[in-house]
């Protein structure tokens, strides 16, 4: 069994990959994450085994991608003597709730990333524990936290 054309990949795989990394990320740093996925993808795509699971692998490139955008974030000084531009949202009109994106940012990593992979992806817990490096229990109860504190948070801001 052969492999299908890269491009077809990232056609059938890349939308998934975005909502993945801007669930992880936010909207500014996720579509660096995305590209530099499918660079680190194309490169080892031809040594992948014909029978993987092509989402999975994407969507574990995507996982190390994002912890490289978050050790680069601590690392690069911010400047203090001008605000920061804030992020346009109307090239993507689903992204316009910010309120959703701010409750999603301020959830712990490991509760963002359950909830990027399982609720956004789709991806069962057994392959986010996997991904993210812990139980699968473990991975679950980050997911049940993270979507209750989204719920929480979501809501009180819904409800001003």
């Amino acid at each position: 069994m052969s492999l299908k054309p890269f491009e077809e990949i990232v056609a059938e795989h890349g939308p998934t990959v975005l909502r993945v990394c801007r669930a992880v990320l936010g909207p500014v740093e996720a579509e660096d994450a995305w590209s530099e996925t499918f660079l680190a993808a194309l490169r080892a795509y031809p040594d992948l085994r014909p029978n993987s699971n092509v989402e999975a692998w994407l969507v574990t490139i995507a996982h190390r991608k994002a912890i490289d955008q978050h050790r680069i974030r601590v690392r690069v000084p911010v400047p203090t003597g001008t605000l920061p531009e804030q992020p346009t949202d109307c090239a993507e009109p689903r992204m316009r709730d910010t309120d959703l994106w701010n409750a999603l940012r301020a959830l712990p990593l490991k509760q963002r990333q359950a909830v990027a992979y399982h609720h956004i992806a789709g991806m069962p817990y057994a392959e986010v524990a996997r991904i993210v490096g812990n139980s699968e229990d473990a991975s679950r109860r980050a997911a049940a936290d993270g979507i209750k504190t989204l719920r929480r948070i979501y809501g009180e801001g819904a409800s001003r």
